[in-house]
């Protein structure tokens, strides 16, 4: 009788651990949709667009300046030789300031013109009120210069988070990344930017391309790349036009935000 209740103690034991054990799992499983919740909740703060979701075949060519003064107007040339009346350039507002006439040359030709902040530095290592006040001096030396008003940013090297987007949504801007990036700066000869670009252009891409004095061969690249993608049956429009004919893809730029 005695080895009777030892053996059943035991199995209440096993029984009692097991129902402990269940208990943990439950409340993990809880956990884990208690973050998931969470998650969605931050996807719906301000968030950077990479691309556009879209079935139609466009997209934008947008192309970043922060020194020289050098490759801009070949590469104006080359759009105004091809007929393309849309693009995006992501103006450095000391450059601006620094080339108005040719800062004007690009607005006067009908081309959107977006901020690339004042400074070229890491906004994502700035204050919140020095993001601010980054944003907003580059807005009215653009505006100013350009007599244009810019309502897209992308900062510089790309370098964004939270904050930044936060800042910059408070301030009326969207903040615009890319897609595709052949890394023209990079100079990796003008054949492998070409391909680069023609094989990953996608509807509602939005392409990374460069008109400062470094980029030494965009404008080379750009002829064909423009044939090219036409070839293909895509057509060209300003990032502004891609967002307000569809809806923006953002997870991705959820996904490669930084967590500070």
């Amino acid at each position: 009788m005695n080895l009777f209740y030892v053996v059943n103690g035991k199995k209440l034991k096993q029984y009692f651990i097991l129902l402990l054990a269940a208990i943990f799992v439950a409340g993990i499983i809880y956990a884990e949709r208690s973050n998931i919740t969470v998650f969605q909740q931050v996807s719906n703060q301000p968030a950077a667009i990479y691309s556009v979701d879209t079935d139609r075949k466009v997209l934008a060519l947008t192309f970043d300046i922060s020194w020289g003064d050098t490759r801009m107007d070949p590469i104006l040339e080359v759009l105004n030789e091809k007929n393309v009346t849309k693009a995006t350039f992501f103006l450095n507002a000391q450059w601006a300031r620094e080339h108005p006439e040719i800062a004007k040359k690009i607005a006067d030709s009908g081309f959107e013109i977006g901020s690339h902040g004042l400074e070229h530095k890491n906004y994502s290592e700035l204050s919140d009120e020095e993001i601010r006040k980054q944003i907003t001096a580059a807005h009215q030396i653009l505006s100013e210069v350009t007599g244009k008003t810019p309502s897209l940013i992308r900062f510089p090297n790309g370098d964004i988070d939270k904050r930044v987007l936060a800042v910059a949504d408070s301030l009326g801007y969207r903040t615009i990344q890319w897609d595709t990036d052949p890394k023209d700066w990079e100079n990796p000869g003008v054949d492998r930017i070409i391909g680069t670009v023609v094989s990953r252009a996608h509807p509602g891409d939005i392409i990374l391309l460069h008109a400062s004095d470094s980029s030494k061969q965009t404008h080379q690249a750009l002829p064909t790349i423009i044939d090219k993608l036409r070839s293909q049956g895509y057509g060209f429009a300003t990032v502004s036009e891609l967002i307000n004919d569809t809806d923006v893809q953002g997870d991705r730029a959820q996904e490669q935000q930084k967590s500070n």
